[in-house]
């Protein structure tokens, strides 16, 4: 039986991002979607509902006030940009607070989360991605492109319109591409975005600490936003 999930965000991107997430996962399906929590009061008064993810700093009424006004409410997590908000979140006996921008993995342990409360297994539709040795993209660099194994590649740099990609061999390419967009080329391969203008290959980390991920001899720097994230996934590896 699949969980019914309702969606409570202001923000359009942010629903893409959940709606992503859970279309690869077994055993969730999206009921509705609302943008405020009147609307969500709405859906839950004529819907049966089994868990929502839930925005906080929305118009109108913030979601924690509305969690508050609901009698029997259903399973939560918190989705929010405001990690400020987190112990009003715990106080409600939320399953998770997960902080934006939500990367896959920490959405993939809420979840685990959830189930594990519930006394369910978790599966997921997406194929364990491990690194594959003769994977290759082809980058424009310069006027001509250029193929690049995957594996050679350690981490990407933003650079105002372009983007450095630095290899094991200890050159870096420079690269007519937005790291958003190499985020998405590379996403099957194990490659983590650990600030605005820095993302690692996760094969080539060599450890790390609050503010930064070694990989090889560079210290890079975890954003604000992504740090729990980043937390996360490598303590999950």
């Amino acid at each position: 039986m699949k969980l019914r999930c309702l969606l409570v965000d202001d923000e359009p991107p942010a629903l893409k991002v959940l709606e992503s997430h859970i279309s690869q996962i077994n055993g969730l399906e999206i009921v509705a979607q609302c943008k405020n929590a009147l609307e969500a009061w709405d859906v839950l008064s004529h819907k049966t509902i089994d868990l929502m993810f839930l925005d906080i700093k929305m118009p109108k009424l913030l979601g924690t006030d509305f969690l508050k006004n609901l009698s029997q409410p259903p399973k939560v997590i918190f989705v929010t940009a405001y990690r400020d908000y987190a112990v009003d979140g715990y106080d409600l006996d939320a399953v998770d607070f997960l902080v934006k921008p939500v990367s896959f993995e920490r959405f993939l342990k809420a979840i685990t989360r959830l189930k594990r409360m519930m006394g369910q297994e978790i599966t997921s539709n997406v194929q364990d991605k491990k690194s594959n040795k003769e994977a290759f993209v082809y980058l424009k660099v310069e006027k001509s492109m250029q193929k690049v194994f995957v594996d050679e590649i350690l981490y990407i740099e933003s650079w105002k319109d372009y983007i450095k990609v630095f290899l094991e061999s200890g050159k870096n390419l420079l690269v007519k591409q937005s790291i958003s967009a190499m985020e998405n080329l590379l996403s099957d391969h194990r490659f983590l975005r650990i600030h605005r203008s820095y993302m690692v290959s996760l094969n080539k980390i060599t450890g790390y600490n609050a503010l930064t991920v070694q990989v090889s001899s560079t210290q890079i720097p975890i954003g604000r936003l992504y740090k729990q994230s980043v937390i996360d996934v490598i303590n999950a590896r």
